[in-house]
């Protein structure tokens, strides 16, 4: 199990950044939004969420990701770098749990999917805990997953559909208008990192 964060970016999302011309852009993102430990405000967060997506790797490299439901409250925030989740009773299959028995790299998508939406992004190192001490802090739970996290950061939601009305976001190609400007784009800390706009 690797302890160490890897870099951010790979290179093959390098590649595309220079392709678009969005490197200074991503570089820029990172410094300003990439934090390698939660702050009171994201453990809030993170704590009164009812579900995530759950990404893990095996050790041949493929990848995983699936539903994590519980009750407001089931996430938990040890620490500034440690969170703590149960693992109920499922399928049998053990996919998730036995790919961080395997190599423990988990990547966590918190997304809210309503008029407020927001997403957060936890990547990190886990383990499995199957103590009785570990059990008992999860009532249902038949294993806690542990996350060292080691690098949070939020994601821009324009995209994210508004299920709680039904409302498609304003931002997705394809309706009656054009998809307004994102407001980020328009914030004086980005200003001179967008990307330069092709010639027509």
């Amino acid at each position: 199990m690797t302890e160490e964060a890897s870099d951010l970016y790979g290179t093959g999302a390098r590649a595309l950044q220079d392709h678009f011309d969005a490197r200074r852009l991503a570089d820029r993102l990172k410094e300003v939004t990439v934090k390698e430990s939660i702050d009171e405000k994201t453990a809030a967060y993170l704590e009164r969420a009812t579900y995530f997506f759950l990404a893990t790797v095996d050790e041949a490299g493929f990848p995983d990701v699936s539903y994590k439901g519980g009750r407001s409250g089931f996430v938990r925030v040890l620490d500034e770098h440690t969170i703590r989740f149960p693992s109920y009773d499922g399928n049998g299959m053990f996919r998730s749990l036995g790919n961080i028995q395997e190599t423990g790299r988990v990547a966590l998508l918190f997304i809210r999917q309503n008029e407020k939406a927001n997403r957060i992004r936890v990547h990190g190192n886990a383990r499995v805990l199957l103590s009785a001490s570990a059990l008992e802090q999860f009532e249902g739970s038949e294993a806690v997953v542990e996350v060292h996290v080691s690098r949070v950061f939020p994601n821009c939601p324009r995209y994210i559909h508004d299920l709680e009305s039904g409302t498609i976001s304003e931002f997705a190609p394809g309706g009656d208008v054009a998809p307004p400007q994102p407001e980020w784009k328009e914030w004086e800390i980005f200003a001179d990192v967008l990307p330069t706009q092709p010639e027509s």
